[in-house]
């Protein structure tokens, strides 16, 4: 299945090129993108078959993509990692792509803070994709050791959120 930040940038590469009509399909995944009046307009991605894919980006401008993989924060997780793996034994992270927030709504206080004992069907967050704001439960029983994000930040698909110490 295609991330929200690849069909983001594949938009903006149609939007900014001639082209009128770009329509891509694999493995059970269909995005069709339209220009009308000089405005890109999507068709809603179909999934035939529910299944998690790696997506290779294929765009009819080859030169304005390497530029954006390049720029991909994938290191810096990598290197978080490994300086507190005593303190916790599970990881809560993202299943998608979008923007972190730590309570329902600014004025509200914060679903967890470090230290909380959390349950596996707990809300500890919001992300918002897309403009729909999705619940994310624990899915682990213990305590919140260190919150790994800040809020208001976009996040990735499977980065880590939370490290909690498991009961």
């Amino acid at each position: 299945m295609l991330k929200v930040q690849e069909i983001r940038e594949i938009i903006k590469l149609i939007d900014e090129s001639t082209i009128d009509e770009f329509c891509y399909e694999t493995e059970g995944t269909k995005v069709s993108m339209k220009k009308e009046k000089g405005q890109v307009v999507t068709e809603p991605v179909q999934m035939v078959q529910p299944q998690p894919v790696q997506e290779q980006q294929q765009t009819p401008q080859p030169a304005a993509q390497p530029v954006k993989e390049e720029t991909a924060p994938s290191p810096e997780p990598k290197q978080e990692q490994p300086k507190d793996t005593a303190d916790y034994d599970k990881e809560i992270t993202s299943p998608m792509v979008g923007t972190f927030y730590m309570s329902p709504s600014p004025d509200q206080p914060a679903y967890v803070k470090e230290g909380d004992q959390v349950k596996e069907d707990s809300v500890v967050c919001i992300v918002e994709a897309m403009k729909l704001f999705n619940e994310i439960e624990a899915e682990v029983s213990g305590e919140i050791v260190e919150i790994l994000v800040e809020d208001g930040e976009l996040v990735e698909y499977g980065q880590p959120l939370f490290r909690v110490k498991s009961k």
